[in-house]
């Protein structure tokens, strides 16, 4: 198992719970590195002042916040330390919320919480009443000197922690100009809703995969081998032009134009997958 990046404790009430952070997510995207053309040797990179053109060490350096165009204060250690925040070692709940009231654009990476030695029954009492409750905790915690906003949710046999945006940090809908009404006819949107429930299915996050990273694995691996990669077939790009809707909408009912996709008929409501997550609102 991965090491832990965080060790600490769930607080809510009086009661304290200790706690290990894990990733949940896992990377498996190829990494790439730079290299000069000419010998194929990796590019090192270099710190170099824009006004002596020369590089700079890392003793010298020093952080600024830029308040106008090249006009910067200088912050100090001290500074830092005088805003920073004590850097405590727990979660912090504040409250407890229906999840189905949050909008899913609040949230970010999740976490995998474990339990620390001795905690296994605490553990499972909090997981287990947030199962019962149907609530979600969103707490407050400090991770890599930053203070980040948090939920705490049950899912499966896990406490898992996901990292939220604060409100600010969001985007306000009133800044674009989205379509507020437009002359679509009843014709259009039932056979819009008639193909939504024909392309209806069960979640199953398993049969989405990264068909990009895989041809290009096959790529890395062929060219390793000096041989030709075979890919997987290509896909006809979607056009992008405007189209008449109609005549979209009967050509995909009728199954045309849905490369690979066969015809399938509505899921049973109320099926729910292992690995899925509660469903929330869209504000």
């Amino acid at each position: 198992m991965a090491r832990s990046i965080w060790k600490g404790s769930i607080a809510f009430g009086l009661v304290n719970i200790p706690v290990e952070v894990y990733s949940a997510v896992r990377d498996h995207r190829p990494k790439f590195r730079l290299l000069h053309a000419k010998d194929e040797s990796p590019v090192q990179y270099e710190r170099v002042c824009q006004e002596e053109g020369k590089p700079v060490a890392w003793e010298d350096l020093v952080k600024g916040y830029e308040y106008a165009k090249g006009q910067f204060v200088v912050l100090t250690k001290e500074d830092f330390k005088t805003a920073a925040l004590e850097k405590t070692k727990t979660v912090d709940i504040l409250d407890f919320v229906d999840p189905g009231g949050v909008d899913e654009r609040y949230f970010e990476t999740p976490y995998y919480l474990l339990p620390g030695k001795g905690a296994e029954r605490a553990y499972v009492l909090l997981r287990d009443a947030l199962r019962e409750t149907g609530k979600m905790g969103v707490a407050k915690m400090i991770l890599r000197d930053t203070q980040h906003l948090c939920a705490v949710e049950a899912i499966e046999d896990a406490l898992v922690l996901t990292m939220m945006r604060f409100s600010d940090e969001l985007a306000d809908l009133a800044e674009f100009n989205f379509p507020h009404k437009e002359d679509v006819r009843p014709a259009e949107l039932k056979m819009a809703q008639q193909l939504i429930g024909n392309l209806t299915s069960k979640w199953d996050p398993d049969k989405y995969t990264d068909e990009y990273t895989e041809n290009l694995m096959r790529v890395i691996q062929a060219k390793m081998k000096g041989r030709k990669p075979h890919l997987k077939e290509e896909r006809v790009p979607r056009e992008a032009e405007v189209v008449d809707l109609m005549a979209r909408l009967r050509a995909s009912l009728e199954g045309k134009g849905v490369k690979g996709r066969a015809r399938r008929e509505p899921a049973e409501r109320g099926t729910a997958s292992k690995h899925r997550r509660p469903v929330r609102k869209t504000a």
